[in-house]
């Protein structure tokens, strides 16, 4: 169980998602005249903003803890993120993004307007589905190389399930729907 819960937080979506929107930027810097740090104004606004309305829920006892465990509590603080990211999204496209972390934001908002729309009916999986999302985006990204990132989602399946949080159906569905968002959205906008 200690192992599970490790495994949680080390490998939470805000975590992931930061270290992507890096790993993507620096990606997108090997273009000439482009910066390698494009990643990091994405990741304020997909991860640090809407970390910190979480903390906040957290803090004023709006929300039990950051992974927000409760299915009726995710609504709202999902719907926040899609906010946030919709604004940096705007905002590197006016700076001139690269097109690469433009395309990561894009594919991140749409995956979280699934989330929020299925999170009304049923507890999908986001870590499980942020999990996928990274290695599908890596596997695009840096070719099959990045597939050694494959393994991580099982290990986050297995954490999600073994403290509780998710049904085995929550996190094989939230992988696949993550999956499939960074493996076709992505892609299709880079």
């Amino acid at each position: 169980m200690r192992l599970a819960r490790i495994v949680n937080e080390a490998l939470a979506p805000a975590i992931l998602v930061a270290a992507l929107l890096l790993a993507v930027g620096w990606h997108a810097g090997n273009t000439p005249g482009v910066s390698r740090w494009w990643g990091l104004p994405g990741t304020i606004f997909a991860v640090a903003i809407p970390m910190a309305y979480v903390l906040r829920g957290v803090r004023q006892g709006r929300l039990t803890n950051h992974h927000i465990p409760e299915r009726e509590h995710r609504r709202l603080p999902l719907l926040f993120g899609i906010a946030s990211l919709a604004v940096g999204l705007l905002a590197l496209l006016a700076l001139g993004a690269p097109r690469e972390v433009l395309a990561l934001l894009a594919a991140g908002g749409v995956g979280l307007l699934v989330y929020a729309a299925v999170t009304h009916w049923w507890k999908m999986s986001i870590h499980s589905g942020v999990a996928a999302g990274t290695a599908a985006t890596l596997v695009a990204v840096y070719g099959a190389v990045a597939l050694v990132a494959v393994p991580v989602v099982g290990v986050v399946c297995w954490a999600r399930v073994r403290v509780s949080a998710h049904t085995p159906a929550q996190v094989v569905v939230g992988a696949a729907v993550g999956a499939l968002i960074a493996g076709t959205v992505f892609p299709a906008l880079r």
